[in-house]
């Protein structure tokens, strides 16, 4: 969730997600994660992701590969693909920064490519056909957000531009993705908004937030994109159903409930990151040898964030269950179970 930008794509009746983020390979990064046998897996967490987890709910026992993998062609397009990009955004320049990160709309340029082979062996009919139980999954929005807070972000730095025009740049970008997927075929959408930032590490580092308090001005910004994004995705359940379902998943409650209540949910520490520091450079890495991260927690599960960015596997427990099986206050207008079985 947080800080995870992704176009996944899944078949129906193969229910895959997957993120493959960017720099993720730290030795630290899914040390617990049991496919992987504690071996690094691209994972900004300690184990599963949502997506992960709702995959395995969901009868899978395997994951979609990367587009950009060697091994992802002819048929293996039809198991799923991921076009998941680490410190990517909706925005283009998102993360220019990092060279090799692919914003949002090249993810569906991507995705277009993979059309192009399905119709090269399916025909158009039969791509059409295929499409129509396919399920998308879209997650991005944390990363845009981020680059605002970060007034040393070379381009927010001199000409940055109100929360209103920010928010509104970024519903229109990812509408008009969503737009793009629908034209290609997509009918099966589930589109998660953004968490509440203001309480990460990063984020209450940044702001000098003392102990027990998240960043106001940071999830007011959130906020307000996430209404936006909202009423969006309602429009185009009205204007395009109800052969299409665009799915709604709030994670910033879920995530903000976990916070506000985490001893309830059995967590003893909410403001620390696992791995990693509370201050800058707020790493989590392990290289080998005696180079080995400062601090690292005896007991994740306790833990509800694993870096200064990301929640830990338990934390991402609660949410994809929320996500499988919570009522319209959650996930709308359907949960992501009633989504996978959802037939047009």
């Amino acid at each position: 969730m947080l800080g995870k930008d992704q176009v996944v794509v899944q078949q129906r009746g193969r229910f895959k997600v997957t993120t493959e983020i960017r720099s993720g390979n730290e030795v630290h990064n899914a040390r617990t994660y049991s496919a992987r046998r504690g071996q690094p897996t691209g994972r900004f967490t300690n184990g599963r992701t949502v997506s992960d987890i709702i995959v395995q709910a969901l009868g899978s026992k395997s994951f979609p590969p990367p587009f950009l993998a060697p091994t992802t062609r002819g048929q293996a397009i039809f198991k799923g693909v991921n076009y998941a990009s680490g410190s990517s955004g909706i925005l283009d320049k998102t993360g220019s920064v990092f060279v090799e990160r692919v914003p949002l709309r090249k993810q569906i340029n991507d995705f277009e490519q993979s059309r192009a082979t399905m119709t090269s062996m399916l025909g158009e009919n039969g791509t059409t056909d295929f499409l129509k139980q396919v399920v998308f999954s879209i997650t991005s929005g944390s990363n845009d957000l981020l680059n605002y807070l970060q007034p040393s972000i070379p381009f927010f730095k001199e000409d940055k531009v109100s929360p209103a025009m920010l928010q509104d740049f970024m519903v229109s970008n990812l509408t008009l993705q969503l737009k793009r997927l629908y034209e290609m075929g997509g009918r099966k959408f589930l589109v998660i908004d953004v968490g509440p930032l203001g309480c990460i590490p990063f984020v209450r580092a940044i702001k000098l937030m003392p102990a027990g308090r998240c960043s106001s001005e940071a999830n007011e910004l959130i906020q307000g994109y996430n209404r936006k994004l909202k009423k969006s995705i309602d429009t185009l359940n009205k204007n395009l159903g109800p052969e299409t379902i665009f799915v709604y998943a709030n994670s910033y409650d879920i995530v903000m409930g976990i916070v506000k209540r985490y001893r309830k949910y059995g967590f003893e520490n909410v403001e620390d990151p696992c791995c990693g520091g509370n201050f800058p450079p707020f790493t989590c890495l392990k290289r080998g040898g005696a180079n080995i991260s400062s601090v690292l927690c005896k007991d994740r599960s306790k833990y509800v964030f694993w870096d200064a960015y990301h929640p830990t596997e338990a934390a991402n427990l609660i949410i994809a269950k929320k996500f499988l099986y919570g009522d319209e206050s959650i996930v709308s207008p359907v949960n992501v179970r009633e989504l996978y079985n959802y037939n047009l």
